[in-house]
């Protein structure tokens, strides 16, 4: 579960690590008391406005502004809430901006690069850093990668401690008595949150020689939020995908993509296997849609539901192993969602497992234009051709 940057800085300042203080807020008639509450509090003139969306590349987009008066404060505030924010990771449809937060306006001398992610190639967590920060590290991978330091933890293999020795003298802070610690409370943030990754792009020396987290990216395990009280609270339904979210309500896993075959398949592996397919045959899958191993009317129903509810699908396949649930039963539920959703686009229909041969007589004698496939790549290749 992705958060927003004024939410990932109450979680590390809960852990005691010093972030860019300010206030958060939603409504335009907060805007001028919000502004000034920053001012006061913190003893600045200067601020800075920043949209809250779940993505990056917020300043290149215009979503950041420092603003070094408060009348420039009002006008960027009053801009940018409720603007259409587009960034390299929105795409061209953007994202509404909800919400702002407006923070104390610091003297910078540095800004590093900072991540805590897992490393699955070594079974262990990683800390990335970089003395390039405040800009993409994709970019600084790229180009310069000699300037990219990694530094592994792992219980009995790789101390916390070497990683932090290695981290601070790579970003050459052996000199600030308080880095050490900002790093451990990092680290100490990002395992007891179930953080999939944290990242603190720019982490700062301000001319106080004060090490700051100006900025921060949490995404955090949605499968740890049931020991997560106050991080589940967090949850923003607005930066969802409506599709996405209708598909929790009913229990189903969906992921919206580019294409237009839908999906409907009950799996994750066999899902990601019939998309792969579908590309290899020269289409692009509308969507990733697991329905679970145990597929029935209902589900079956709201599958369809959900992908047509997406206007790009012109052809849906649906890819069901029959283990547990009869291939028959799915039969008869493909018919009869058909018939109660009145579809306008081209259905294939593949079926293995348990009762298959019965499940495709009972498609290939009902009245309903269905095309049944007994393999993947015959499965595959038809509903391609229906929209190439």
């Amino acid at each position: 579960m992705k958060i927003h940057e004024f939410q990932a800085k109450v979680i590390l300042e809960n852990h005691g690590v010093p972030i860019q203080r300010g206030y958060s807020l939603t409504d335009e008639n907060e805007i001028e008391e919000t502004i000034k509450k920053v001012q006061n509090d913190f003893n600045t003139e200067a601020v800075v406005v920043k949209a809250q969306i779940h993505a990056g590349g917020r300043g290149k987009g215009g979503g950041v502004k420092f603003c070094n008066t408060y009348e420039k404060a009002l006008e960027s505030a009053k801009n940018i809430l409720g603007m259409n924010l587009i960034t390299h990771q929105t795409g061209e449809e953007g994202k509404i901006v909800n919400q702002l937060l407006i923070t104390e306006a610091l003297n910078i001398k540095k800004e590093f690069y900072f991540a805590l992610m897992f490393d699955r190639s070594k079974n262990a967590d990683v800390f990335i850093v970089s003395t390039e920060g405040g800009v993409d590290i994709e970019e600084v991978a790229e180009k310069t990668p000699d300037k990219i330091v990694k530094a592994w933890v792992k219980e009995d293999v790789y101390p916390l401690s070497n990683a932090i020795d290695t981290i601070v003298d790579s970003l050459g802070l052996s000199s600030f008595d308080e880095a050490k610690e900002i790093f451990r409370k990092i680290f100490e943030c990002y395992t007891e949150s179930d953080c999939n990754l944290l990242e603190i792009n720019p982490l700062v020396l301000t001319e106080e020689n004060k090490i700051i987290a100006l900025d921060a990216k949490v995404d955090i395990d949605s499968n740890a939020l049931f020991r997560q009280n106050l991080i589940s609270t967090f949850h923003d339904k607005s930066e969802e995908d409506p599709l996405e979210l209708k598909a929790s309500e009913y229990g189903l896993n969906y992921i919206k993509l580019d294409g237009n075959v839908g999906c409907m398949v009950n799996g994750a592996g066999l899902a990601m296997a019939t998309m792969d397919i579908i590309k290899h045959y020269g289409g692009e899958p509308a969507n990733f849609l697991d329905v679970g191993g145990a597929a029935n009317v209902e589900t079956i129903k709201n599958g369809f539901k959900i992908i047509l509810s997406d206007p790009n699908v012109k052809s849906i396949l649906i890819n069901i192993f029959g283990g547990i649930v009869r291939c028959d039963r799915v039969a008869n539920g493909v018919i009869q969602a058909v018939k109660e959703l009145n579809l306008n686009v081209g259905v294939v229909v593949r079926l293995q497992g348990t009762n298959a041969s019965q499940a495709k007589k009972i498609l290939d004698e009902s009245d309903i234009d269905l095309i049944s496939a007994e393999t993947i790549d015959e499965a595959a290749k038809k509903a391609v051709g229906m929209v190439i």
